[in-house]
């Protein structure tokens, strides 16, 4: 019995001993292959986050790491040797790594996982950038990057809500030409308009339901009355917005001037100056901009209201006050031309209504009921401002001149010498200056829409660093500075450019809308049709009557440049059209294969067409060693890479670079020094596709990307770069 026992306890020994050598042995060989491995494609060293070599392991089990008898380290949790990866936790991919399998397809060396961060190659240009601007955001942050109802108020209400301060002025600055009895019109005028913003606003939230997307009234006149009624839209809301920043920004700068003579000398530079701030709070991104106008936006309307309610009590208690100036003598009588007149120029109050209905994705979600909820708050708001400064200005006899307008001498009749008084005017003389940031959200949304249907440089739907559209944000506001210079920063010789263009717009939206609301048939679409045919018809006079009464001013500056735009679309379109025919290809035959020993060549390719084809033909007459490499900025890596592969054939590899910040150059410049450390003498070249345009104004349509490419370049010596010409018949 006792001799059995010491078998079994013997066997059993024994088939330990067997075990845990079965164990050491595959240890050993695990160990041998990852050594194998790591001596044929070494991994680069890893990072810390200050960017100095890390000299822990794999394992994230850092705290458990021991050394073994012949000096290797192994996890203490899953007892793993330190070159093979712990089965329980994996480290992150590092970003940026480079790896060379097998087959012809390259690994994205950019992993744009939540668990590695790309850190782009950054000069000291960039660098400052991101001092300045902000650090940079991911693409995946647009959904969060969006607007809240208060902060869409303060982001495009603006130009709306300072009407409140120069409309009333404008009715009573033609009503008093005709004296005591002009002056009964104006609170009718006030009504008329507030009736005609509710029709516009209602229109323009039933075209933010019908068309989410944006782009307002550019697409509602091109689905529903045509093209060019669609570019005309276009291009007068364009000059609208150019004009909005001018007006708005020499507006809020005269009324420094009148509290501060001295910076009369230097009006022009101030108003450059301020232009130039706008243009920085809005590349930080549409969210912080916004942000940054709710303080001024709701301090404005805040007092304003509480103005309206102390002068309305004053009246029911008090009375009438003693009117503030006299009456002048009529020179002219009351005509219907006349009434429409001060009609029109009231109506200048409802320029900036259109911007929400281009600027609908900007909008948390639902943005369609986030926008129209916006519309509908800036309107009701709008119109009782509108109707209460003019029924008081009235009141007290109030008659615009240029020491204080009607809302000033409102605010010194009833609040005069209160902190209301002086809160009134310091946001009134605040939202004149912000309202400009209107146009700031207005027009790169507008380009951004048209650039993407081939009607505008496609330079535009580029976003920046922050998700904002910073082309556009920069060209508007370069564009309006070098108006107020050309105008030496007079507000008074801008004005007669502005409103022409809004109500040609008003005008072709609403018409639009009539001929969508027949063409689907939903409830409710006859009243629907009725809204937006009484409006157009309303808008349409006013356009004719702004023309007419200012057109020897300046309006004929606008009739001019608008069709020359339109001609420009026309022209853009058609070079884009005719060079994706020319330079379309289905698919790259591979070429036959040759023996040469050029190093490896890189070809950045950014669209799968002829004149990618030829740079990678020629980047095979180098080497043998070929890779296209792409950025993946929008569709997904997965989607990317398999296009690719199909498309560039066999005898290339593919690289597939995700890039969730939209950078191009810095993850391209960071993949090529990784590949230069590894090997330093191998020789190093990239091959950049070119294409050129037959006319030399078509040439800033082309090649961006090529140019930044090449300016990064010329930090890297040691680096070849080759073009390849790819010349446009037409």
């Amino acid at each position: 019995m006792a001799r059995a026992c010491c078998r079994r306890r013997a066997r059993g020994r024994g088939r330990a001993r067997s075990t845990m050598s079965a164990d050491r042995r595959a240890a050993i060989h695990d160990h041998a292959e990852a050594a194998s491995a790591a001596s044929l494609h070494p991994p680069p060293p890893r990072r810390s986050w200050r960017g100095r070599p890390e000299s822990r392991p794999v394992c994230r089990h850092s705290a458990r790491w021991s050394r073994g008898s012949r000096g290797s380290a192994s996890c203490r949790r899953s007892g793993r040797p330190s070159t093979s990866p712990c089965t329980r936790r994996r480290a992150p991919p590092r970003p940026y790594q480079t790896s060379s399998p097998p087959s012809r397809e390259v690994e994205s060396p950019c992993q744009t996982t939540a668990s590695s961060t790309c850190r782009p190659h950054e000069p000291l240009i960039a660098t400052l950038r991101r001092v300045v601007l902000g650090r940079p955001l991911p693409s995946s942050a647009s959904k969060t990057e969006r607007l809240s109802i208060p902060r869409a108020m303060g982001a495009f209400g603006l130009d709306a809500l300072s009407s409140v301060a120069y409309g009333p002025d404008e009715i009573l600055y033609v009503l008093l030409l005709a004296g005591v009895a002009g002056t009964r019109f104006d609170l009718p005028i006030a009504l008329a308009i507030a009736l005609l913003l509710g029709i516009v606003a209602t229109s323009y939230s039933q075209t933010i339901y019908a068309y989410p997307r944006g782009g307002g009234s550019f697409t509602v006149a091109k689905e529903n009355l045509g093209v060019d009624a669609g570019l005309t839209a276009a291009a007068a809301l364009m000059v609208d917005y150019l004009t909005t920043v001018a007006v708005s920004v020499t507006a809020g700068v005269a009324a420094l001037v009148a509290v501060w003579p001295a910076l009369n000398a230097h009006r022009v530079w101030i108003d450059v100056l301020l232009i130039a701030i706008l243009v920085f709070i809005n590349l930080r991104g549409v969210r912080e901009a916004g942000a940054a106008f709710v303080l001024p936006t709701y301090a404005f309307v805040g007092s304003v209201g509480l103005l309206l309610v102390v002068g309305v009590v004053h009246l029911l208690i008090a009375g009438r006050p003693p009117p503030v100036h006299a009456v002048p003598a009529a020179t002219e009588g009351v005509t219907l031309f006349l009434v429409l007149r001060a009609f029109a120029g009231g109506s200048t109050a409802m320029t900036g209504v259109e911007a929400i209905a281009n600027g609908v994705p900007a909008f948390r979600k639902p943005e369609s009921r986030n926008a129209a909820r916006t519309l509908v708050m800036l309107a009701a708001i709008l119109g009782v401002s509108f109707i209460g400064v003019a029924g008081l200005g009235l009141a007290v006899g109030a008659a615009p001149s240029d020491q204080a307008n009607v809302l000033a001498q409102v605010g010194q009749t009833f609040a005069g010498g209160t902190p209301l008084f002086y809160l009134v005017q310091g946001s009134a003389a605040l939202v004149l200056l912000l309202a400009a940031n209107t146009s700031f959200n207005g027009f790169p949304r507008l380009a951004a829409v048209m650039a993407e249907e081939d009607w505008f440089p496609h330079q535009f739907t580029h976003r920046g660093m922050r998700l904002a559209y910073s082309n556009g944000i920069i060209v508007i506001g370069a564009l309006a500075a070098l108006l107020i210079v050309a105008f030496g920063g007079s507000t008074h010789a801008l004005i007669p450019l502005y409103a022409v263009g809004v109500f040609l717009c008003f005008t072709l939206s609403q018409a639009g809308m009539v001929r969508h609301w027949r063409r689907h048939r939903v409830r409710g679409r006859q009243w629907r049709a009725a809204i937006n045919g009484t409006g157009a018809v309303v808008t349409g006079a006013v356009t004719v009557i702004v023309v007419v009464s200012k057109f020897t001013g300046g309006a004929w500056l606008v009739l001019l440049l608008v069709p020359f735009l339109v001609l420009n679309f026309h022209g853009i379109h058609a070079h884009y059209e005719a060079a994706r025919d020319q330079l379309k290809l289905d698919h790259r035959e591979p070429q036959p294969g040759t023996e040469r020993h050029g190093g490896r060549v890189i070809v950045p390719a950014g669209y799968r067409d002829i004149a990618t084809a030829r740079a990678i033909d020629h980047a095979l007459t180098i080497s043998n060693d070929v890779t296209v490499v792409h950025f993946a900025t929008g569709e997904t890596r997965e989607d990317s890479r398999r296009k690719w592969r199909a498309w560039v054939g066999d005898d290339v590899k593919v690289a597939v670079i995700g890039s969730p910040y939209r950078e191009v150059v810095s993850p391209l410049l960071d993949l090529l020094e990784r590949w230069r450390r590894r090997h330093p003498r191998a020789p190093l070249t990239i091959v950049l596709p070119e294409v050129i345009p037959c006319h030399v104004w078509e040439r800033p349509l082309h090649n961006q990307m090529q140019v930044a490419i090449k300016l990064g370049l010329r930090r890297l010596p040691d680096v070849r770069v080759k073009t390849v010409p790819t010349r446009l018949e037409r």
